[in-house]
């Protein structure tokens, strides 16, 4: 007998407690589904969820008893908002959590969806937003039909950096990634579903059941093949990451300290993605 024993691994009941404020976790026969939310609705960015993100994906990544991830948000939109006082933190030491959250933090998250997880992956897009690399850069990804992507971060006057450049070059190209970074190009969930961003587009309804669906055929294949088989769907995702996922955020991240003022104020978003509402391809041209 060994002179020591394993540590134990995460209890889902204690994880699914410490993350709810932030996430609704269940898991039935081992597929388990995160639901991002504040207080309910649909997620509103701050630090302490942006933070929480990346903490839930390494402790769900240690819980053997997970098989497969299906991560979500919550209502209507993914991420239309933010909290009103969710960057209170970073207005009152920006050098700090210039690192803290818009380096180390942000790194985390998306290379923990990549890394951390030796599992199958599916992303549901349940609504428009922005950040939707954490769904897009799932294994799979399911879109509600009347979701809209965009990337705000240069209308905000932030660097594109944080992941989402990475993702959207990787799944849209050089060209088109350049114009919907530059631009915050507003793309259809259908454009989304012809460029190769997203797998299904469905009813709002209908994306639990059939990513519930997608798991269950994912399941009934041996454990170790569908872990191994993670390695590989991963690969590019991997390359992407470690060619040039901390460059980005170092950029972004010398962009906040520059600026010395937080560019995540509740107001400031919505003035800036009111044109994806307003059903407009972008915030500069009516057309």
């Amino acid at each position: 007998m060994s002179l020591q024993e394993f540590i134990a691994p995460p209890s889902f009941e204690e994880y699914r407690e410490r993350f709810k404020d932030f996430f609704v976790l269940e898991r039935v026969d081992g597929v388990i589904v995160a639901r991002a939310h504040t207080l309910g609705g649909p997620v509103q960015l701050s630090v302490e969820n942006h933070r929480a993100l990346g903490q839930m994906l390494k402790v769900i990544g240690a819980d053997p008893e997970n098989e497969v991830l299906i991560l979500t948000g919550t209502g209507d939109e993914f991420m239309m908002d933010a909290d009103p006082e969710g960057f209170a933190l970073e207005d009152a030491d920006m050098p700090h959590w210039a690192y803290e959250y818009a380096y180390k933090d942000g790194r985390i998250n998306v290379s923990s969806l990549v890394n951390d997880l030796e599992i199958p992956t599916i992303g549901i897009m349940n609504g428009s937003g922005f950040h939707s690399e954490i769904v897009l850069m799932c294994d799979i990804t399911l879109c509600a039909d009347d979701a809209t992507l965009f990337d705000l971060h240069f209308d905000i006057s932030s660097v594109p950096g944080d992941g989402i450049h990475s993702c959207f070059q990787e799944l849209l190209g050089v060209k088109r990634a350049a114009y919907a970074l530059l631009t915050g190009e507003a793309i259809s969930a259908r454009q989304a579903l012809e460029w190769g961003m997203v797998n299904e587009v469905l009813p709002r309804e209908d994306l639990l059941d059939r990513a519930r669906t997608i798991a269950a055929h994912i399941m009934s294949r041996p454990r170790v093949t569908r872990r191994l088989t993670t390695q590989i769907v991963r690969r590019p995702w991997r390359k992407r990451i470690t060619d040039d996922l901390d460059g980005g955020f170092g950029i972004q991240m010398f962009g906040h300290v520059a600026k010395q003022r937080s560019i995540h104020s509740r107001n400031h978003i919505a003035d800036t993605v009111a044109y994806v509402r307003k059903g407009r391809k972008n915030n500069f041209d009516a057309d």
